[in-house]
């Protein structure tokens, strides 16, 4: 073995060396991100996750309302007794 061929695999462990240290910190910064995120999906108040369910709940209610009135040939005021 030469000198070349030494300081090539030398080369080679340390780039592959490197590219592990880098994929670890990616790695730990997306379970940073994730633990971040999880953390704020639970508070009280106006955030992402309260309006995305509340969002989810009224396309489910209108969905309703539109099965409602194709069923019963009616309005749904008509069809809850709001307007006669």
């Amino acid at each position: 073995m030469n000198i070349n061929e030494e300081a090539n695999s030398q080369e080679t462990n340390n780039s592959e060396e490197k590219q592990i240290n880098d994929l670890n910190k990616s790695t730990e910064n997306i379970d940073k991100d994730y633990s971040n995120t999880h953390d704020e999906d639970y508070k009280l108040g106006w955030n992402k996750y309260s309006e995305i369910t509340n969002g989810r709940f009224a396309m489910i209610g209108f969905f309703a309302i539109l099965i409602i009135e194709l069923l019963s040939n009616k309005s749904f005021l008509q069809w809850s007794g709001i307007i006669n």
